[in-house]
């Protein structure tokens, strides 16, 4: 009798002990003052009807008491663009959120915009609102678009007849112009890429890209966010496929993909005033074409240039600046490859003359030692030069001095080595 007293006594007082806080000893929300990650959550361009990358809130309670958030939730509620994860909750309104003193909770944010009628971007806007009286606001620019779809094999057919120069293009897989067309593009044309799409320029088709410095035309990843920004490896490439003719790109920044530009066998190109950076493979590749390059800036790729199974090719007052570092993976290969053969599937190997690989007024440099390789393969001819250029791990060899390399600013510096001393034609 006398434990069961004992125990009866023991059990009463476990039961009174406070193994959590009851709502009596939260403080009243309106009292605390919660500190966030950032003033405002905002978004760069969305393009309609697609969703975004996911942005990040982090709450913090930095005061000495426990509360409980009656809720969190968005100012226009069902009729906002955006929607929340509430450290977990996926409601529309998340309610008792327990925050205690010291801790902190995320927040998780998207937006959504439907499409109007506007060829300029929009604001969309909103806010998350905390039953305490604070809340965050939201920002988000929507665009339309011309969108590209797969519609039947693996690819789509570009219309160039009716192609829109008032809206950006959204390629959401490979697109193709056709044999017999040509792709004309204009000043400030914006063609975005999703991941795995790519512009293919058939055989006897052409491609017409004709930018100028104010307004270029602009070739580059679908995402903009600036986690995203200078990310490469976001979308394939451009690829001028065998026989496709007289392609013009003139004034324009292509950026953020696998390899800037594909040219394959026996294709044409003419390039010009133009940026080529960010891409995890080549910038630009060329499979035994004819290019001619002008005032190019080739960087941040894993080689600048890749000139393979011969061709004719010319390149005048043009860059080539590697310092390519991304996710800790080396840079295994020089700024710019020249050979007269590649390598099968087999083991075999199989090229073609390299009529030409000149180079005049060139800067070649990186972090490399030597950022010019060259390989050749009988029986093929193998023909180059190097004019008044300045070539890591060349004849002249100086650091050519750029403005600010981390700032992706290729300019030179009053006393660069290179200033002032090219070939005058």
């Amino acid at each position: 009798m006398r434990r069961l007293l004992i125990l009866s006594v023991l059990l009463a007082a476990l039961t009174a002990l406070p193994f959590g806080c009851s709502p009596d000893e939260y403080a009243d929300e309106r009292t605390v003052k919660l500190d966030f990650s950032a003033d405002t959550v905002s978004f760069d361009t969305v393009f309609t009807t697609m969703g975004t990358a996911t942005r990040q809130l982090r709450v913090y309670n930095r005061s000495s008491h426990d509360i409980e958030l009656g809720s969190v939730t968005l100012k226009h509620g069902r009729q906002s663009r955006f929607r929340l994860n509430v450290d977990g909750d996926t409601s529309m309104v998340a309610r008792h959120i327990e925050l205690q003193a010291g801790d902190s909770m995320f927040i998780f944010i998207q937006a959504c915009i439907d499409p109007d009628g506007s060829n300029q971007p929009f604001l969309r806007t909103d806010s998350i609102v905390f039953s305490n009286g604070q809340c965050v606001p939201l920002m988000a620019y929507g665009r339309n678009a011309v969108y590209h779809k797969v519609d039947s094999g693996w690819f789509s057919r570009i219309d160039c007849a009716a192609w829109d120069h008032s809206r950006p293009h959204v390629f959401l897989g490979p697109a193709a112009v056709m044999e017999g067309n040509t792709l004309v593009l204009r000043a400030g044309d914006e063609l975005y890429f999703a991941d795995g799409a790519m512009l293919i320029i058939d055989s006897m088709a052409t491609l017409d890209a004709r930018g100028t410095a104010e307004q270029p035309v602009r070739f580059t990843a679908l995402r903009q966010e600036e986690w995203y920004r200078d990310l490469p490896g976001q979308w394939q490439t451009l690829w001028l496929y065998n026989y496709s003719t007289a392609n013009v790109i003139d004034h324009a920044v292509i950026e953020n993909g696998t390899a800037g530009l594909r040219c394959y066998p026996m294709s044409q190109l003419t390039l010009s005033n133009t940026v080529i950076r960010n891409m995890s493979d080549a910038g630009l590749v060329g499979q035994n074409a004819t290019v001619a390059c002008n005032n190019v800036l080739v960087y941040d790729c894993h080689s600048a240039l890749a000139l393979i199974g011969g061709g004719d090719y010319t390149f005048a007052g043009s860059t080539f600046a590697d310092y390519w570092s991304y996710r800790s993976r080396s840079r295994d290969t020089a700024a710019v490859i020249i050979s007269n053969y590649y390598y099968l599937e087999d083991g075999s190997y199989t090229g073609a003359d390299m009529q030409r690989a000149n180079f005049t007024n060139c800067i070649v440099y990186g972090s490399r030692s030597a950022e010019v390789a060259i390989s050749t393969m009988p029986p093929f001819a193998m023909h180059y030069a190097f004019d008044h250029c300045l070539v890591r791990g060349g004849e002249w060899d100086e650091d050519p001095l750029f403005e600010d390399v981390d700032e992706d600013n290729y300019r030179l510096k009053d006393n660069s080595p290179a200033k002032g001393i090219g070939y005058q034609y």
